[in-house]
């Protein structure tokens, strides 16, 4: 399925009935990623799994957007379906999202949340990381003056994953991305809030979680053992259990 935003085409995917819940997904991934969490709500509510521009099965947006642009977009393509309420699931860079939308203009009242490994806070980084940076764009210089054909290998030593598997214009969002702290946005999170972290998570770290637990008034926190970024595929029974449990459904 697909519908048109503003010029911008945006394929999802919908099942069940009744209250929409909309599942965004993380970086590098599409609403498919998160379809075991959408079967489950799917038992009570109607589950609508959009592929975020750049992703998926969406084309790239026509410019580098940053998180507030995709926020808007998302305020759009939920409104298009007319509902007064709706209840959010965001992972990773899908939580990001979520952050900036519950703080702009929305024609809709949101009614739950669900964050799992959820982006949004920027901590410094540490030693290591700083003389890897320093050593990157040292290298960079001397390159670029010296022999530029060379600059595409050195990128693909020194960026992350996400980074390399990035087509161009894709990159440029994903600097603009990770280099955003969203914790002024998360105060406005006063309706029930679900946070569900993997004690493994190595992407954004238990600690991110405990933080927005304390920064979001109307937070809780469920870790749940032997999971990492991907809970709801790490541990799916107790990921299931947890949602359940927060959205009532039997």
């Amino acid at each position: 399925m697909q519908k048109n935003i503003n010029g911008i085409t945006v394929e999802y995917t919908q099942r069940g009935e009744g209250t929409p819940v909309f599942l965004l997904h993380g970086w590098g991934c599409s609403g498919r990623t998160l379809e075991s969490a959408a079967k489950i709500i799917a038992g009570k509510y109607c589950a609508i799994s959009p592929d975020f521009p750049g992703f998926g099965a969406s084309p790239e947006p026509p410019e580098p957007w940053d998180v507030a642009a995709y926020a808007q977009l998302t305020r759009d393509f939920i409104a298009s379906f007319g509902c007064d309420k709706v209840l959010l699931l965001g992972h990773s860079f899908g939580g990001r999202v979520i952050l900036k939308l519950v703080n702009i203009d929305l024609p809709f009242t949101v009614e739950k949340i669900i964050l799992t490994g959820a982006a949004g806070i920027r901590r410094q980084p540490g030693k290591k990381a700083q003389r890897r940076v320093k050593i990157y764009k040292t290298s960079k210089a001397v390159l670029s003056a010296v022999y530029p054909k060379a600059l595409p290998a050195l990128q693909q030593r020194f960026g992350s994953a996400d980074y390399n598997a990035a087509s161009p214009l894709m990159r440029q969002i994903l600097v603009k991305t990770v280099n955003e702290d969203l914790r002024d946005c998360m105060p406005a999170l006063t309706m029930p809030t679900l946070l569900i972290w993997g004690e493994n998570d190595d992407a954004t770290p238990l600690a991110d979680g405990r933080e927005m637990e304390k920064l979001m008034p109307g937070a809780g926190l469920a870790v749940l053992p032997n999971a990492g970024h991907y809970a709801f595929l790490d541990a799916p029974a107790h990921f299931g259990a947890v949602i359940k449990s927060f959205l009532e459904i039997a």
